[in-house]
């Protein structure tokens, strides 16, 4: 039998230039398991290159733009709080501008950089930047493509380069597998002395994205289908960086049409409110964490009192009672639980199929959504100019 996705057969989807873009959001659960089953193939060497760079560091530097970037600012406090060390996440279109403002000299640092082909201007320049100020720097490379540029530089001094399954490469435009599963590794990157008692967490959550994938495509095309023009995504916490790559997703994939907005739950209240229009969608990205969960009820009943917005998603490991919203989508049937972090990964699914389902819906071509080429793959017209480090006196 013919494997079909969002309901369409290949043949349909190579129609409508999709095929890409549907594979790639289908297949991330199997794609998880192959990276945790690299990064456990190489455990003994990822330990010692962390053993080696973490001692005497004074802080961790996380690079990468646009969708790479939310991968830094989801992980921030994820790695900061399993090294115990005080990490920064910093998009390499901040860095490369100022980069003095970011690197000390005669500090030791290490600079987590994550891309999907490794060729963007923006990434090798940071790096090239980074280690002109100073030549401490150590490197970790997290990328999806072993021709890419970051892949094969050479790096002034400790460094590893971990290139992820090709299955990660998405060839498509907007980037899905490629985000969760650089992501994904980062996270086990940051609890690899645990990597054998984690694969139960990695099986739960390809679990929670076969549901999303299945179980819920029916509610979510019914919501793709709604008459909104513009979307907000809440998540706090962890969640922030992927409320972030969501509302990107969104809007990236209908080319604009439909404008998309991200906040925090309590941030939503100061103000970006006012954002909620008649034809507006609001996406609730819970976590799993019951002290933020409080906060969390909170708004969504105070949006509820006011019956402000058009159409409502809640994405929630558990049922939580309290919230009476018609679109839930509930990704345990039993006691088992991920960590919060890993429920990161799969929290940004819904976000992906919304975009894929709304570009049809809009006569879009998903593999390819921007009609006027405004974006492209691999960011494009980037001049890179020649930067002078002051010498002291």
């Amino acid at each position: 039998m013919e494997k079909k996705y969002f309901g369409y057969s290949e043949n349909e989807l190579l129609t409508k230039r999709a095929i890409y873009t549907a594979k790639e959001i289908y297949h991330q659960p199997e794609v998880w398991i192959e990276v945790y089953n690299l990064i456990y193939s190489k455990v003994d060497e990822i330990m010692e290159f962390k053993k080696q760079t973490l001692e005497g560091l004074y802080e961790i530097i996380l690079l990468g733009a646009g969708t790479s970037a939310f991968i830094g600012e989801t992980l921030e406090s994820i790695v900061q709080t399993e090294t115990k060390i005080v990490t920064k996440s910093i998009p390499t279109t901040s860095f490369i501008t100022h980069p003095e403002h970011y690197i000390l000299k005669d500090k030791k640092y290490l600079l987590i950089s994550f891309a999907r082909s490794g060729d963007s201007p923006e990434s090798v320049t940071a790096i090239q930047l980074a280690d002109m100020i100073n030549e401490k720097n150590n490197h970790l490379i997290i990328t999806c493509n072993s021709d890419g540029a970051l892949a094969k530089m050479k790096y002034n001094s400790t460094s590893y380069v971990l290139v992820l399954p090709p299955s990660t490469n998405d060839r498509s435009l907007a980037m899905t597998s490629s985000f969760t599963s650089m992501l994904l590794a980062c996270i086990l990157f940051s609890k690899i002395e645990n990597l054998k008692n984690l694969k139960n967490q990695i099986e739960l959550l390809g679990k929670y994205a076969n549901k999303i994938l299945n179980q819920y495509l029916g509610l979510i095309s019914t919501v793709a289908n709604k008459d909104f023009d513009r979307a907000i995504f809440l998540g706090s916490g962890f969640f922030e960086g992927i409320a972030k790559e969501s509302q990107l997703k969104l809007q990236e994939l209908t080319d604009g049409k439909i404008i998309c907005k991200h906040d925090t739950f309590l941030g939503l209240r100061h103000g970006p409110k006012a954002v909620i229009k008649n034809h507006t969608l609001i996406v609730y990205l819970f976590s799993n964490n019951e002290y933020a969960n409080r906060y969390e009820i909170d708004l969504v009943n105070s949006i509820e009192e006011k019956k402000l917005a058009f159409e409502k998603i809640c994405l929630m490991e558990n049922d939580i009672p309290d919230i009476e919203i018609e679109n839930k989508i509930i990704l345990s049937d039993s006691s088992q639980k991920l960590e919060e972090e890993f429920l990161t990964v799969v929290s940004v699914l819904p976000a992906q199929m919304l975009g894929f389902l709304k570009s049809l819906n809009l006569g879009l071509k998903p593999d390819k959504p921007s009609e006027n080429g405004a974006i492209s793959r691999v960011v494009q017209g980037v001049n890179i100019y020649p930067y002078v480090l002051e010498v002291e006196g």
